[in-house]
């Protein structure tokens, strides 16, 4: 059995849990410059601290031990380090010559973590979606308020980086791609055009996920789409999944999941925020308080894939998980526009 068909299998008979906020575990490391560079990179001329998905390299036992920690929490699937993975966000850091090996690398620790608890309890195997994120362009919109008409990146460029990463993160290992935190769904379309390319070119199916990030209290993407637009634009594809994640808590999250769940014909996924950031930037929510909130998703029939996004633990994780193994996924049905 694939890894479609093993996904499409469990999601069948549980709601399956994603794991929580990578950032929000790194910053307890407190890693410094010289942690972040490591022995290769210590002569780099461009400061590398922050750049997470380096850490894939120069501190890979710590990236394994936030695997371990969520999939021993009860995660299901854990996401791979490459959320800024790709050429466009790494000429941060003069480092887009590096995509393919954090990428590769990346997916490569998660697969080898998540193979070690699908050895113990082979009944519940684990899977590695590659993050892929949305980089630090938009293609919809100008970032110069005096020239509405300019663009800093275009599809074709989208395009090329995203299978860039791709590629690294299927032969690294991953089970699935996830295509998430979208705020502008042409950077999105860019994304899913490039993973049906390496689809039709390597003749196989892979699995996708797709999940979008509402911005503000108007209930939009970034670049306008309401949660319909935003389905109705993505639905010619083939996907695993569609939900939203991020920005929001999970109370403010519920309007647009119901949006989306009474219109898709495919799995439902949600991972929002511990609640809205404080003044401090700080999540508040505590995962008994979390767990409540996503209480009202479970009720509702509305999921089949649920985690945690920004200031979210293993422990909230865990509560996620403790709330929703006693109910049922939500059920698939045909729609039509």
């Amino acid at each position: 059995m694939n890894s479609l068909q093993l996904l499409q299998t469990e999601l069948q008979k549980r709601i399956l849990v994603l794991d929580g906020a990578m950032g929000t575990m790194l910053q307890r490391y407190q890693f410094t410059e010289e942690d972040y560079s490591g022995e290769r990179f210590k002569e780099w001329e461009f400061s590398l601290k922050g750049n997470n998905d380096l850490l894939s390299l120069t501190q890979p036992k710590a990236i394994a031990e936030v695997h371990r920690k969520y999939l021993a929490a009860g995660a299901d699937i854990i996401e791979t380090n490459t959320f800024s993975g790709t050429t466009i966000a790494m000429a941060d850091y003069q480092m887009e010559d590096l995509v393919y090996e954090l990428n590769f690398e990346s997916a490569k620790i998660a697969k080898k973590v998540c193979e070690e608890f699908t050895l113990k309890n082979p009944k519940k195997p684990r899977f590695v979606a590659g993050s892929i994120g949305p980089t630090n362009r938009t293609a919809s919109l100008s970032p110069d308020v005096n020239d509405p008409g300019f663009r800093a990146i275009t599809f074709e460029e989208l395009r090329i980086a995203y299978k860039q990463q791709a590629e690294a993160l299927l032969d690294g290992g991953s089970d699935l791609l996830l295509v998430e935190t979208i705020f502008d769904t042409l950077n999105a379309k860019a994304a899913l055009f490039a993973i049906d390319e390496i689809q039709e070119e390597r003749n196989l199916k892979i699995p996708i996920m797709v999940s979008g990030t509402i911005t503000d209290a108007s209930g939009r993407t970034l670049s306008g789409q309401t949660a319909e637009a935003f389905l109705i634009s993505i639905s010619h594809l083939n996907l695993l999944s569609v939900g939203f994640n991020c920005a929001l808590g999970a109370k403010q999250l519920t309007p647009y999941l119901e949006s989306l769940s009474n219109n898709s014909e495919f799995f439902i996924s949600a991972y929002p925020n511990a609640g809205l950031p404080n003044a401090f930037g700080q999540y508040d929510e505590s995962p008994e308080f979390m767990a409540e909130q996503i209480r009202e998703f479970v009720d509702k029939g509305l999921i089949n894939i649920i985690g945690g996004c920004c200031g979210t633990t293993p422990e909230h994780i865990k509560a996620i998980a403790d709330l929703v193994k006693d109910y049922e996924p939500r059920k698939l049905t045909v729609v039509s526009f």
